[in-house]
C-alpha cells in the first residue's frame, strides 16, 4: 500500500525512529499500565506523519509494566529483571500495533527475542523493506540483552536502519542546563553539539545510547510529546524541542 504524501508540506525527516517511554502510557488517574485514550492519541500522531510519507520505526519502553533495574530493589536478579522488562515492551508494542491497524496503518512488530507466534524476529533487511513499503515497524524487546536500556535499543535501530533522526518523546520540551522542575531559571537549548552535551554532562540519553548516536552521526531530537501536533511539527522541521547533532 503506497503511503500518502502532502504536496504542500516538505518533510525534513523521511525516516525516523520514535522513542517512547512506557510511562507515557500509564493512566495518571487510575494507575492502569495502559491508558487507551493516551495510546489512541499517540497513534493518531503517528498516523498523521505516516500519511505524509514518513517512514516510521518505533521503540517503546516497558516501564509502565515492569522496569528491570527497579526489580533489584525487590530482590529480583538484574538479568532476570531486564528480561521481564523486555517482555513488558512486547505488550506495549502489541497494543500500539492493534491501535494503529485499527486506524488503517499497516504495522509490523519485530522482536529482538524470538517469539514467532507473537512477533517477527528482528531482521534488518526485512525491517527496511517494511519501511520502504509504508509500514510502521515497532521494535520490541530492547536489544535482546540485559543491562541495555530501550534508549540504547532506539539508538541501535536508528543506526541500523539509517534513520535521519532519533526522536525522543518526553514530558519536557527539550534539554535544559538543569532540571526545570526544580529550578525556575533553567535554560532550554534549541540546538547542541554532541561535544557540548558531553562537556556539560546533559542527560540527553543514557551514555551507551548517546555514544552510538555520536559514533554513527544520528541526530537526537528531544521534545514534548504532549505539545499539540508535536510529532508532525518535528518531522516538518519546525522549531520544537532540542536538537543534538
Amino acid at each position: 500500500m503506497p503511503t500518502k504524501r502532502s504536496a504542500t508540506q516538505p518533510i525534513k525527516y523521511k525516516r525516523i525512529i520514535l522513542k517512547l517511554s512506557g510511562e507515557v502510557l500509564r493512566s495518571a488517574e487510575t494507575g492502569d499500565p495502559i491508558d487507551w485514550n493516551t495510546l489512541e492519541r499517540i497513534c493518531r500522531q503517528v498516523k498523521e506523519i505516516h500519511d505524509l510519507g514518513v517512514e516510521v520505526g518505533i521503540v517503546i519502553g516497558g516501564g509502565n509494566i515492569f522496569r528491570g533495574i527497579s526489580g533489584t530493589k525487590r530482590g529480583v536478579n538484574r538479568t532476570t529483571g531486564d528480561y521481564m522488562g523486555m517482555l513488558a515492551t512486547v505488550i506495549n508494542g502489541l497494543a500500539f500495533m492493534e491501535c494503529l491497524e485499527g486506524m488503517g496503518v499497516v504495522t509490523r512488530v519485530q522482536s529482538s527475542i524470538p517469539m514467532d507466534q507473537v512477533a517477527e524476529p528482528f531482521i534488518l533487511r526485512r525491517a527496511v523493506r517494511h519501511l520502504e513499503k509504508g509500514r510502521v515497524v515497532i521494535f520490541v524487546a530492547g536489544t535482546g540483552n540485559p543491562y541495555f536500556s530501550t534508549d540504547t535499543a532506539a539508538a541501535l535501530r536508528a543506526s541500523e536502519i539509517g534513520a535521519q533522526v532519533l526522536m525522543k518523546a518526553t514530558k519536557v520540551d527539550g534539554v535544559y542546563d538543569k532540571d526545570p522542575a526544580k529550578h525556575k531559571d533553567a535554560v532550554r537549548y534549541e540546538t547542541l553539539t554532541f561535544i557540548e552535551a558531553l562537556k556539560q554532562r546533559l542527560n540527553v540519553l543514557d551514555s551507551t545510547a548517546f555514544s552510538l548516536c555520536l559514533d554513527n552521526n544520528v541526530p537526537i531530537l528531544v521534545f514534548n510529546l504532549n505539545a499539540d501536533g508535536a510529532i508532525k511539527r518535528a518531522v516538518l522541521g519546525e522549531k520544537i524541542g532540542t536538537t543534538v547533532c
